[in-house]
């Protein structure tokens, strides 16, 4: 009955401590905020809706999807579509695209494709929990690269230790970023993809909130930057963009050499999208955009919201130019406590939930992260409870 070492070796996983802290408070009648999890909290598009009802009415759709299916391949052509619009990136359908049950299933999967036991992958650190844990589960060894404010939360390629860079096969970066809301620009894009060709190394670029962007800021594709494609992949999904995260549905996008391992690791273990959501997501791609732009002006609303409210009560939160989320260092006042014990606090005397920044890593302690996926009254509720707790503290 035990587990395997790989297993064991994994941290428990954020939003499950999360949620036992949660139904504490709540057995306990407090009233939660969550601001935890980046669940996205507005509707599916009607039209979006709509097509996976009429697809789903349809016996013939209720079937395994194959990749050689008419779905299938309408989807792979819709993504490449959407690529091409967006980023001015060309794709082959068939060979540069990979429909995936969700981003965060292909990024695990990826390392599973191409780590062995003594294979290095680079992470830099805070990161989205399943960069560095696909590398553990996979059995792969993980080399952290920490990241700091002062550097923009951006990795030194020239800090990694030669040693380490003989035996690295793949480097995961991840722009606009999660969770520190980071931006990268096409210079570092460029240089990373130097860094990756002069190494022969695989870069894999999660880019799951390039359309999360505020103040006239337009996130970029690796794909992007001449001879890319040559070593990198591209991970995207539906779930931030079109409020599709409960779907499970997400793409790879770049090198056909590495999606082609990524798909026969795929094929051993799952069987495809269910169709239904397929078409709704080709509805999604090459349906009216609109839907889109109210979504992330609303995020930049509440952002403003409550970064100024954050502001008025004396914590001085950056304004992110990109994702919904803040990113946000611990009050001086509570600087003898770690990221998981001040979160612990507050969702015990306020039920106000956020992330502890060492879910997302060992870098990211001293740090936590508001999801902004509550209506700007709640969210201003929220800033009132801390407010009341830091005057009681104080």
């Amino acid at each position: 009955m035990n587990e395997s070492n790989r297993i064991k070796k994994l941290p428990k996983y954020l939003f499950t401590m999360i949620d036992d802290l949660k139904r504490e408070a709540i057995a306990k009648g407090i009233d939660i905020i969550d601001l935890g999890m980046g669940n996205p909290d507005s509707p599916t598009a009607e039209h979006i809706v709509d097509e996976l009802c009429r697809s789903a009415k349809n016996p013939k759709n209720h079937g395994y999807s194959r990749s050689i299916d008419n779905v299938e391949v309408a989807l792979r052509e819709a993504i490449a579509g959407w690529y091409h619009t967006r980023f001015g990136v060309e794709l082959i359908p068939g060979s540069e695209v990979v429909p995936l049950i969700g981003s965060k299933e292909g990024i695990a999967h990826i390392s599973l494709a191409f780590l062995n036991n003594d294979d290095v992958a680079l992470v830099p650190n805070p990161t989205y929990p399943v960069h560095f844990n696909g590398v553990l589960i996979a059995g792969g060894v993980l080399h952290s690269i920490p990241i700091r404010a002062e550097d923009g939360y951006l990795p030194d390629f020239d800090a990694i230790p030669k040693d380490i860079l003989k035996k690295t096969k793949m480097i995961f970066l991840s722009y606009p970023h999660n969770p520190t809301t980071a931006v990268a620009s096409k210079a570092f894009f460029e240089k990373a993809v130097d860094f990756a060709k002069e190494n022969e190394i695989i870069l894999v670029h999660d880019l799951a909130y390039s359309e999360i962007a505020f103040d006239e800021y337009k996130a970029i594709s690796i794909l992007e930057i001449p001879g890319a494609k040559e070593i990198a992949v591209e991970f995207h999904s539906l779930s931030k963009t079109y409020n599709m995260a409960g779907w499970r549905i997400g793409f790879a996008v770049g090198n056909s050499k590495i999606l082609a391992a990524l798909v026969k690791t795929k094929g051993y273990i799952d069987f495809g999208l269910f169709k239904p959501i397929q078409y709704a997501a080709i509805k999604a791609l090459t349906g009216p955009q609109d839907c889109v732009s109210k979504q992330v002006a609303l995020y930049e609303r509440r952002r403003d919201v409550m970064v100024d409210a954050l502001h008025k009560i004396g914590w001085k939160v950056p304004k992110p130019k990109a994702t919904f989320y803040l990113w946000a260092r611990i009050p001086d006042r509570y600087s003898g406590l770690t990221s998981m014990e001040f979160v612990s606090l507050l969702i015990r005397e306020t039920g106000v939930v956020l992330s502890p920044g060492t879910g997302f890593g060992e870098y990211g302690e001293g740090f936590v992260r508001f999801a902004l996926v509550e209506d700007e009254d709640r969210l201003i509720e929220a800033v009132g409870r801390i407010k009341k707790i830091f005057e009681t503290e104080a």
